[in-house]
C-alpha cells in the first residue's frame, strides 16, 4: 500500500507506486528445451530450429514415474488432482527447482484460475526461472496460458513482451494465445493498434519462412485473428491496410465472418461514408454469410453515429413491421440525403468528401459498383428489434437533447410483448445519462430507484454516470454521498479508477486541490491503480491552483509508473502549470525535456509558452518563440522530412494572436506583421480593432519627438519603416497623426 501524498510544497518525491509487474519482461532463453520438454509440449508451441530433434525426441523421453524425484512426484499427483493451491504450497517448500513438466503444469494452472493471486504466484516463477537463467524449462503451453490471463486481467504491457519474448527466442505461440493479445491492442488507446499491427506483421513473417504448413498449423491466423488486426485499422482510420489485410485472408485459408463486415461497417463510419452502409449489408446477403442482430445494431449505431434518426427510425419500424425490404429503405434514404445536399457546397474535409476512399471499398464492396443495375436483395427472414437496437436509438435521442423522446422510448419498451425488447440495465442507465446531461439529477435518482423497485441491477457505469452528473453540477457533498451508497450492503458495488477519476475532476471544478489528492490517495489505499487519466486530473488540480511543484511531482510519478504511458497531454499539462504562473524559464526547461524524451510541442504547447511569456513581459522571448513556430511551418511548406519534427503544426488563433499581441505592444511591427500574415494564410481572421487601439495608445507619437537627435532617427529608420507598414495595414491615413509619414520602397517586404 502507498502511504498518502502530501499537498505541501515539500521537495520530496511523492512516494512511488508498487506496480504489480515489469512492463519490461524479457526471456533470455539460454538453451534449447530439452527432450522431456519436447514431449510434454503442446501445439501451443514450436521452436524452428530444434523442429527435427523435437519429432525425434519423442521416442526417447524417458518415463517420469522412474527418473523423477519424489518431490516432483508429489507436486505432480497434486497437479493432476487439480489441487493447485496445495501443489503451490509445496513448490514454495522446495529448495531446488521441479521438472520442466511440474513447472510447465503449475504455471498453466495457476494462469487458468484467472485471479489476481493465482496470475501473481505464475508470474513469480517465471520470474525466478529469468533470474536462474532456467526459462527454457516452461513450454509454451503454459507461457500462451500465463499471456492471455494476463490480458484478461488487465496486464497488456506484460502479455505483449511475453508474446514478444517467445518470437524473439525462435518461438510461435499459439494463435488463441496471441489473438488474445492482438483483440485487447486493437481497441487500446494511445498506440495500441499500431502495436497490434506490428505484432501481427511480425507473427505472419515468421510463419512464411516455413514451406511446411503442417509444421505452423496451430499458429496460423484464424478469421478471429484477422478480424482483430482489421479492427485495428478501422480504429486507425487507415483503409489502405484494411484492404491489403483484407485481401491476406484466403493466402491463410480464411474467410470473412459477419463480424468481419461490423468491422467494415465501422471503417465506413471512419471515413465518413454514410451511403456505403447499405452495401455492407447487401453484401453480407450476397455472400450467403448468415445474418445476426449484431449487424443490424451495428447499422442502427453508424447512422446514430451520423446523426440521422431519421434512417435509424426507419430501420427500427420496419423491423416492428417485418419487412424484409429494409435494403431498400437504405438505398431510398442515400437518395434522399444526396438530392438535399445537391445545392450545398463541397466540403474541403477530404475525409467528408464522397469520394474519399473509393479504392479501398471498391475492393472490399465489389457489388457496390453494380449497385445501379441491381434490385435490393431481400433480408433472409424478418428480424425484430431488441432492446439493444431501441436503446441505440434511444441514444440518438440522448445526444441531441431530445429528453422526452427518450423518457417516451423506454415507456414503449416496457409495454412490448416481446420480452427481448424489454429494458434492461443499458436501457436504464441511458435515460439517467439523458437525464444527467441536461442537469436534471432528482429525476435521474427517480429512475434509479425504479430500477432498484422492479429488480434491474444497476452497475458501476450507472453510478459513474451519477457521479459526473453530481459533479458536472458542482455537487460535490452528494456525489461523496453517492460513492458510500456504492459500497453499502445494499448496493455492494465497489468504485472504479473511473469512479475516482471523476471525482478528482469534480474536485477541479470547485477548485479543492486538496480534496482531488484526496480522493487520489483514497484510490491507491484501495489497491486501485491509477490510469494516465488519474495522473493528468491531479496535475491540473495543482495547475489550477498555483502549485506547478507538486504537479511536477505528480508527473514524476507518473513517469515512474510502468503501467501509464505518457503522452504529450501529460508533458503540455506540466508545461501549463508553470506557464500560468508566468515561469518562462521552468516552462523552456521542460519543453527541452519533452524533446529529450523523443515528444515535439505541439500547437498546445506553444500556446501555453506564449501566455507565460505575455504574462511574464518579455517580449524578446516572444521573437524566440515566433522564430521557431516559423521555421517548422516553413519546413512543412517546402515538404521537408524531419524525424525531429513527428508531427505537422497546424496554428490556431490563440497562438498566433497572443504572439501579434506581444510584438504590436512591444514596436515589433516587422514580427507582427509576419505573423498576421500566418495568420490570413491559415485563415484566422486577425483582430485589426484590437492591434489598432493598442497602436493608438502606445505608439501614436513614436518617431515623431521634434527633440531626437538625427543619429538616433537615423538608427530607427528599419523600425520607423515597420512602423508604417504595420500603420498601412491598419487602414489609419498618413495624416492621422498629423505627420509626414510616408511608405518606403520597402513596403513589399511588409505589406
Amino acid at each position: 500500500m502507498n502511504p498518502p501524498l502530501s499537498s505541501s510544497y515539500s521537495s520530496s518525491p511523492i512516494p512511488n507506486l508498487s506496480p504489480l509487474i515489469s512492463c519490461s519482461l524479457s526471456l533470455p532463453w539460454s538453451s534449447p528445451p530439452s527432450a522431456a520438454v519436447a514431449t510434454s509440449r503442446t501445439s501451443f508451441l514450436f521452436r524452428n530450429h530444434a523442429a527435427a530433434a523435437g519429432n525425434q525426441a519423442n521416442s526417447t523421453t524417458p518415463d517420469l514415474s522412474l527418473t523423477a524425484s519424489t518431490d516432483d512426484q508429489k507436486l505432480l499427483f497434486l497437479l493432476r488432482q487439480r489441487k493447485t493451491g496445495d501443489a503451490w504450497t509445496l513448490y514454495e517448500q522446495l529448495s531446488d527447482l521441479p521438472n520442466p513438466t511440474c513447472l510447465s503444469r503449475l504455471v498453466s494452472q495457476l494462469s487458468y484460475q484467472n485471479n489476481r493471486l493465482s496470475l501473481t504466484r505464475a508470474q513469480s516463477i517465471l520470474t525466478r526461472l529469468r533470474h536462474e537463467r532456467q526459462l527454457h524449462r516452461l513450454d509454451a503451453n503454459s507461457l500462451g496460458l500465463l499471456a492471455v490471463a494476463a490480458v484478461k486481467s488487465g496486464q497488456l504491457p506484460y502479455a505483449v513482451s511475453l508474446i514478444n519474448s517467445m518470437l524473439r527466442s525462435g518461438y510461435l505461440p499459439h494463435v488463441k494465445a496471441w489473438s488474445a493479445v492482438l483483440s485487447r491492442l486493437s481497441s487500446s488507446p494511445d498506440d495500441g493498434p499500431v502495436e497490434a499491427l506490428k505484432l501481427f506483421r511480425s507473427i505472419t513473417r515468421r510463419l512464411r519462412r516455413f514451406s511446411d504448413p503442417a509444421i505452423v498449423a496451430n499458429s496460423r491466423p484464424d478469421t478471429g485473428a484477422f478480424n482483430n488486426v482489421l479492427n485495428a485499422c478501422a480504429n486507425l482510420g487507415d483503409g489502405k491496410m484494411f484492404l491489403k489485410l483484407f485481401d491476406e485472408m484466403p493466402e491463410y485459408g480464411v474467410e470473412p465472418d459477419i463480424l468481419t463486415y461490423n468491422i467494415v461497417i465501422k471503417l465506413c463510419a471512419r471515413y465518413d461514408r454514410k451511403d456505403l452502409l447499405v452495401y455492407v449489408l447487401e453484401r453480407v446477403i450476397e455472400k450467403g454469410i448468415p445474418l445476426c442482430m449484431t449487424t443490424l445494431h451495428s447499422l442502427v449505431a453508424a447512422y446514430v453515429g451520423f446523426g440521422d434518426l431519421e434512417t435509424a427510425e426507419a430501420m427500427v419500424q420496419a423491423m416492428r413491421e417485418e419487412r424484409r425490404d429494409l435494403c431498400k429503405i437504405l438505398r431510398d434514404s442515400n437518395v434522399e440525403d444526396f438530392n438535399s445536399s445537391e445545392d450545398e457546397n463541397e466540403n474541403d474535409d477530404p475525409i467528408r468528401n464522397s469520394n474519399w476512399g473509393d479504392e479501398v471499398f471498391m475492393g472490399l464492396l465489389p457489388n457496390w459498383s453494380d449497385s445501379t443495375d441491381t434490385e435490393p436483395p431481400l433480408l433472409p427472414k424478418t428480424y425484430s428489434p431488441d432492446s439493444r437496437i431501441y436503446t441505440t436509438l434511444m441514444k440518438g435521442y440522448m445526444n441531441q437533447g431530445r429528453v422526452n423522446d427518450t423518457i417516451r422510448m423506454l415507456e414503449a419498451m416496457r409495454h412490448q410483448d416481446d420480452e427481448s425488447s424489454h429494458p434492461d440495465h443499458v436501457t436504464y442507465t441511458t435515460v439517467i445519462s439523458a437525464l444527467v446531461k441536461v442537469g436534471s439529477m432528482d429525476r435521474a435518482r427517480q429512475v434509479l430507484a425504479e430500477m432498484t423497485r422492479i429488480g434491474v441491477p444497476a452497475n458501476r457505469i450507472t453510478y459513474n454516470i451519477l457521479l459526473k452528473g453530481y459533479c458536472q453540477q458542482l455537487q460535490i457533498d452528494e456525489a461523496k454521498e453517492l460513492l458510500r451508497e456504492m459500497a453499502s450492503g445494499d448496493v455492494e458495488i465497489e468504485p472504479d479508477v473511473v469512479s475516482y477519476n471523476t471525482l478528482i475532476d469534480g474536485c477541479i471544478n470547485i477548485d479543492d486541490s486538496t480534496g482531488a489528492l484526496a480522493f487520489f490517495n483514497e484510490m491507491r489505499e484501495k489497491g486501485i491503480a491509477p490510469t494516465k487519466i488519474s495522473y493528468t486530473t491531479l496535475m491540473k488540480a495543482f495547475a489550477s491552483s498555483g502549485q506547478p511543484k507538486l504537479a511536477n511531482q505528480v508527473f514524476d510519478e507518473m513517469i515512474k509508473d510502468p503501467r501509464v504511458k505518457v503522452d504529450l497531454i501529460a508533458w503540455n499539462m506540466l508545461v501549463e502549470a508553470y506557464c500560468k504562473l508566468g515561469y518562462v524559464e521552468e516552462a523552456k526547461k521542460i519543453i527541452l525535456r519533452m524533446k529529450e524524451n523523443g515528444f515535439y510541442p505541439d500547437v498546445a504547447t506553444y500556446g501555453s509558452l506564449a501566455n507565460a511569456i505575455s504574462l511574464a513581459r518579455k517580449p524578446g522571448e516572444a521573437l524566440l518563440l515566433w522564430k521557431e513556430v516559423k521555421e517548422r511551418l516553413e519546413a512543412q511548406k517546402q515538404g521537408e522530412e524531419d524525424s525531429s519534427l513527428p508531427r505537422a503544426l497546424r496554428p490556431d488563433e490563440g497562438l498566433l494572436d497572443t504572439l501579434a499581441d506581444i510584438c504590436v505592444r512591444a514596436a515589433f511591427f516587422k514580427k507582427a506583421l509576419e505573423i498576421v500574415a500566418c495568420m490570413e494564410e491559415n485563415s484566422i481572421p486577425p483582430n485589426k480593432t484590437k492591434y489598432k487601439k493598442i497602436y493608438v495608445e502606445m505608439h501614436s507619437r513614436m518617431f515623431t519627438s521634434k527633440h531626437a537627435s538625427q543619429a538616433r532617427q537615423d538608427r530607427r529608420i528599419e523600425r520607423k519603416n515597420a512602423a508604417e507598414a504595420f500603420k498601412f495595414w491598419l487602414g489609419l491615413p498618413n495624416s492621422y497623426y498629423g505627420s509626414e509619414w510616408r511608405l518606403s520602397s520597402n513596403e513589399d517586404d511588409y505589406a
